[in-house]
């Protein structure tokens, strides 16, 4: 006797529809949570191009790699931001952008080289993925603080 599998039952079935609905739902939505989901997403995507420029730039040294990933990451991820998270493409331009939220991504910066020189001080030769780690720890906790300044920053302006 062969047992039916449980992704063919049509309960399963019309709970991950309903489920993919309402992220696809959430992620659409202008309202705080869904920029909040855009955000994540945007963040993740820049942290991956972050990661990769840290690791092919690790031989320049541990904070000038953290530099150069994190201008070039905060730079893309900044225009995403604008065009995908809040929806400001029309109501602010690129440079703007840049310059508001630039000005935010060099405190985060500020704050990962300061915890990565640390973290290189006091663990000699760290492999790359523990300085990942600490870059992460910071970098979460300063990009819940970026969310709520980007989205006053780039909140529509009263007509």
């Amino acid at each position: 006797m062969t047992c039916p599998s449980l992704l063919h039952r049509p309960a399963v079935v019309d709970v991950v529809a309903d489920l993919a609905a309402s992220l696809n739902t959430l992620v659409r939505s202008d309202r705080a949570l869904g920029q909040f989901a855009r955000f994540v997403m945007v963040g993740g995507f820049s942290s991956a191009v972050y990661a990769l420029l840290f690791w092919l730039l690790r031989d320049l040294g541990g904070v000038q790699a953290n530099v150069v990933g994190s201008a070039l990451s905060s730079m893309l991820a900044n225009e995403m931001h604008r065009r995908l998270t809040f929806r400001a493409g029309e109501r602010v331009g690129w440079f703007a952008a840049q310059w508001e939220g630039g000005a935010l991504a060099i405190a985060g910066m500020v704050a990962t080289s300061l915890a990565l020189s640390w973290f290189n001080a006091t663990v000699p030769e760290p492999p790359v993925v523990a300085e990942l780690a600490v870059i992460a720890l910071v970098t979460a906790t300063i990009g819940t603080l970026r969310f709520l300044a980007l989205r006053w920053v780039f909140r529509p302006q009263p007509a």
